[in-house]
């Protein structure tokens, strides 16, 4: 089973890259937004839980979504493997994630991270703003916080996979094939190794 984490700050173009990876490599598309909204719809126990946080405004607690992500592996027991978007943006989260894999018997294999400098992510979001309709892609100072914020929180986490050596870093400014085939550089490198280990 071939497990990717892949990171990037909002506007790195890895809603993009995500959808490519999946088509390429067969991996389930491993979204935490997603599994909160399909779980809430469709009214689960845990999906119950998280919308009793959300409606109080407060962020949904890890062990709920480590539940639902949980719950998504049993449905896809026989996946060649996952992609996981959104999750872990933690050092606690990863440490979760890193313990229910291991109870599946499987783990991350590789973690990739879309470099993209904080002047053309301004750049990216102010344009995606003039389309996309989302009041926080408008606003400049809005967006400089959100990069601040990705990267006070994922940098523990990109430094608990840099110590199990599975972190890996490509550039994220190019165009989307050059930059794609890089991530596919990185993950056949990374398959290769796993099979002949």
């Amino acid at each position: 089973m071939f497990n990717l984490i892949l990171f990037g700050p909002p506007g790195s173009g890895k809603g993009t890259q995500s959808d490519k990876i999946v088509e390429k490599y067969g991996l389930v598309h491993l979204s935490t937004g997603n599994l909160l909204r399909h779980e809430i719809a469709t009214k689960t126990p845990l999906g119950l839980e998280a919308k009793s946080f959300i409606d109080k405004g407060q962020l949904v607690p890890d062990e709920v979504v480590i539940g639902m992500i949980d719950t998504c592996l049993q449905q896809n027991a026989d996946a060649k493997g996952f992609l996981f978007d959104g999750f872990p943006r933690t050092a606690a989260q990863a440490v979760a994630l890193d313990k229910l894999l291991s109870l599946r018997k499987t783990s991350i294999s590789k973690v990739i991270a879309l470099e993209v400098t904080e002047e053309e992510l301004v750049k990216r979001l102010l344009k995606r703003g003039e389309t996309s309709g989302r009041s926080d892609d408008t606003d400049e100072a809005i967006i400089r916080k959100r990069f601040a914020v990705y990267k006070n929180e994922t940098e523990p986490v990109a430094d608990h996979y840099k110590k199990l050596d599975k972190f890996v870093s490509i550039k994220g400014e190019g165009t989307i094939d050059d930059i794609f085939q890089a991530i596919c550089q990185s993950i056949e490198a990374e398959m290769t190794a796993q099979q002949e280990a």
